[in-house]
Parts: structure tokens; C-alpha cells; sequence
């Protein structure tokens, strides 16, 4: 199975950077894993809904040239659907046996994803409510998706 993540803006903090490329490595045995990281816009203080919406549809823009016509698209939406663990893997399970070997992450900016990218998802995830960095939410995709092909094998690790 071939996994891309598509996140907007960089990961700084050298502790994320360890953290993502631990499950990099992990994933390795599951899957090809492709990280892409798309600019992020700078929004300016007291920003218009309408600058807003700008930003959102240059960030996507971006992320739309990274998909391929064939892949899976699962955008992270606070709307979304909301599963637990193991609904994610036997979700991931499923789709490689429909065939669907492609899947696409995508981690929007500060602002969310935009319109369009919304509309090219096949599907939308929530992990939750909360809001948390984009930074950090790679770690905790990628955490979860190495859970899921855990679970998937019936390894040891998930509890």
C-alpha cells in the first residue's frame, strides 16, 4: 500500500522531526510512505473572512497538484467522521482489498482545508474536537496509522 501525507507548512520543532521520522521507520514494514509538505500562507492579523478564504485556496492549490487521479483522498476535517482505532484500521484494511492502494492524507493549515480540496476527499476523518497543531497532528497520524496496520496484522502494540 502506498501512504502519502500532505501537510501544510514545515514541522520545526527538532522533537516532531524525531517523532515523525520514528514512525517513518516503522511504517516501513506496512506500506510506502511518502511525506509532502505544501507552503503555508502567512495570514495576517485580523484577517477578513475573505483573505481567509484566499489563503485556504492558495494552500490548496498546492495540495491538489500533489493527487493523483486514482488515489484515495482522506482529508482531516474537524466535520469529519470520528473513529476509534481499530474503525481506522479496518477502514485502511478494506480499502486495499477494494483495490484502493493509493491513499492520501492531507493536514490542512491553521485556517483548514479549502473548498475544493474538501470536495476532491473521499472521505473526511475528525481525530477530534480539539484543535491541535498541525505539527504535531503529523505525529498523531502517523501514530495512528502504524496502530492500524498493527492492529490490521494482529501484532502486539495496540491496547
Amino acid at each position: 500500500m502506498n501512504i502519502t501525507i500532505i501537510s501544510v507548512g514545515k514541522v520545526k520543532e527538532k522533537y516532531l522531526r524525531d517523532a515523525i521520522e520514528e514512525y517513518s521507520k516503522r511504517l516501513k514494514r506496512y506500506c510506502k510512505l511518502q511525506i509532502l509538505e505544501v507552503s503555508d500562507e502567512k495570514t495576517p492579523d485580523n484577517a477578513s473572512e475573505k483573505e481567509e478564504i484566499q489563503i485556504k485556496v492558495k494552500e490548496g492549490e498546492a495540495i491538489l497538484k500533489h493527487i493523483k487521479d486514482n488515489a484515495f483522498v482522506i482529508a482531516l476535517d474537524l466535520k469529519g467522521k470520528t473513529v476509534s482505532s481499530e474503525e481506522l484500521a479496518s477502514f485502511i484494511s478494506d480499502l486495499g482489498t477494494k483495490g484502493k492502494s493509493d491513499l492520501v492524507f492531507i493536514i490542512g493549515g491553521s485556517l483548514g482545508l479549502s473548498q475544493k480540496v474538501l470536495e476532491r476527499a473521499d472521505y473526511k476523518l475528525c481525530f477530534s474536537k480539539m484543535t491541535f497543531p498541525h505539527q504535531l497532528f503529523r505525529v498523531m497520524l502517523l501514530e495512528q496509522i502504524y496502530r492500524g496496520f498493527r492492529i490490521i496484522k494482529g501484532e502486539p502494540y495496540h491496547k
